[in-house]
């Protein structure tokens, strides 16, 4: 049974207290017939979906780092996170974790448009790094400014005062510093450990130090006194407590470790990782490696019902099928298939569906939400002040008018900030970053990577074609027909374990096996018409 933890957000302009038992009573429900374990709960009440303001949500983003679940369940989505883009940000830093987001309610397995929109956004994030930068800057003015603690872990050397900020903790700063001198004094990890244990000194979270204990402390540039918020530094934000030059010495030696000789073997990145599926059983295909006679590692995915014995598909070269699909997508270059799927049509067509599925995301907005209750506060406020004209109790009225309006100040912090933060992409910017997708060099894995994430929904492989289903919900325009000859290789196909020595199931990856001739496939691309936008 695998373990999983429970996220709920209630907001205090929309929900109540009977929502947060429904919510955590939806997602309990939903856990035991899903035969998961619920560790732990986080909840932040009477918050809105800006990220930064949610302490629980920071903590559990930092506590999926340590491994100890593999699932987030939410209610619903919109519990997650605030827009598309937040959604696609933190899905990515669980999904590097080994953590996966659920929803309760909705079937997001299945929902391929949503999947669209969350992939489009977050490769988009990365390709307009430089324009996202600016509009992360300016929320950073606007909510951050004041550079206060929101949540998650504090680092050591720190503490967090009562107007929330961050201040030197007498007690534990010195031990920092130390720790820095001694690393960039030649002492390794382990001798930083034992010396911090002999002296009776304990991490921050009381326990002992071992040689990860050090991870998060000699990397953080907090300590040069930055306030890091959504990736953005402000200088001067939190108190400094090591300088320029030693923090560059240290970061010398993090880069030595760093390149020094891996002992463990090179992992592969299987691409189709959760996407592939049996043609014969319906089960997913797994990514396997295979020791030939000749000692040669091969890599395949393999068909999980095989392993239940209901299935005889055989398992296919990962490099081979991957290939396939990287050539059918892209094209040839030749003048009867110049770029594949890629062509003007289908390209506009996913790119407003994309554009369309975004305004309709930003017109069902927190903002919206946000500026209703500031509407309702103005309005309560009115009110009182026809109240306080007609003679009623002065100072009680003053009291609730002032409440309300610094209510609503926080209120308008909050939604100039969203508005900051928005993502407005218009349809030509979708369109000419799709369009780019045809000048990349499909060599490197991460360029394979994003082209499969992007437009890649699920690939159903039978033993002689494949069906490739895209991030549409427009009917048949989302489907590539692929017919396939499979090649035979010198030292065999590994196909129900011929010719392997061992057989063993492995995790993501990044190296691909050596490069496989493969025979030219014949593309039926149904349905795509052109859009006029």
């Amino acid at each position: 049974m695998k373990n999983a933890v429970i996220y709920a957000r209630f907001s205090s302009h929309s929900q109540n207290e009977q929502s947060i038992e429904g919510q955590l009573a939806e997602c309990y429900a939903f856990a035991q017939r899903s035969d998961l374990r619920i560790v732990h709960e986080y909840i932040d009440r009477a918050l809105t979906g800006t990220t930064d303001k949610r302490p629980d949500f920071l903590q559990m983003i930092e506590d999926s780092k340590r491994k100890g679940f593999q699932f987030v369940i939410v209610y619903q989505l919109d519990r997650f996170a605030r827009n598309r883009y937040d959604s696609a940000t933190y899905k990515a830093k669980l999904k590097k974790n080994g953590v996966r987001v659920l929803s309760a309610k909705e079937n997001i397995t299945d929902d391929a448009s949503g999947i669209l929109v969350e992939g489009v956004l977050e490769s988009m994030a990365e390709y307009y790094s430089a324009e996202l930068s600016q509009k992360i800057k300016r929320g950073i003015a606007i909510s951050a400014s004041k550079c206060k603690f929101f949540g998650g872990k504090v680092p050591l050397g720190y503490k967090i005062d009562e107007q929330k900020n961050y201040v030197i903790d007498e007690d534990t700063a010195p031990i920092v510093i130390k720790m820095f001198q001694m690393l960039a004094s030649g002492y390794t990890y382990a001798d930083i450990a034992r010396y911090m244990n002999e002296r009776g000194i304990p991490t921050a979270t009381g326990g002992k130090w071992n040689k990860n204990s050090f991870r998060s402390i000699f990397a953080n540039r907090r300590y040069l006194g930055k306030y890091i918020f959504h990736g953005e530094e402000i200088d001067g934000g939190i108190p400094r407590l090591i300088d320029d030059g030693l923090f560059d010495e240290v970061q010398k030696v993090l880069e030595k470790y760093a390149a020094a000789p891996s002992r463990g073997k090179a992992k592969v990145e299987y691409l189709l990782s959760d996407k592939l599926l049996c043609g014969k059983c319906g089960h997913k295909m797994t990514g396997i490696s295979s020791t030939s006679k000749s000692g040669k590692i091969h890599h395949y995915y393999k068909c999980v019902g095989t392993t239940k014995g209901v299935c005889d598909k055989r398992t296919v070269r990962k490099q081979f099928i991957e290939d396939e699909i990287i050539a059918a997508i892209v094209g040839d270059n030749t003048a009867q298939n110049p770029h594949g799927v890629l062509t003007d049509e289908f390209i506009d067509l996913v790119a407003a569906e994309t554009y369309l599925l975004i305004q309709a995301e930003q017109n069902d907005s927190e903002i919206k939400r946000l500026e209703s209750a500031v509407a309702e506060n103005q309005k309560a406020i009115n009110n009182l002040m026809q109240a306080l004209m007609l003679g009623k109790i002065a100072d009680t009225i003053l009291a609730q008018i002032e409440k309300l309006e610094n209510e609503n100040k926080e209120l308008n912090d909050t939604i100039a900030s969203e508005k900051a933060l928005q993502i407005n992409y218009s349809y030509a910017d979708i369109r000419k970053w799709l369009l780019h997708f045809r000048t990349l060099d499909y060599s490197k894995t991460k360029n394979r990577k994003d082209l499969i994430d992007t437009f890649i929904y699920r690939v159903v492989l039978y033993d002689d074609k494949m069906k490739v289903l895209f991030h549409l919900k427009s009917g048949q325009k989302n489907e590539l027909l692929l017919n396939l000859i499979f090649p035979d290789y010198p030292d065999g196909n590994g196909e129900n374990g011929e010719n392997s020595a061992k057989e063993k199931e492995t995790e993501n990856s990044v190296s691909l096996s050596e490069g496989c001739a493969y025979t030219p496939v014949m593309v039926e691309l149904r349905g795509v018409e052109p859009l006029t936008f």
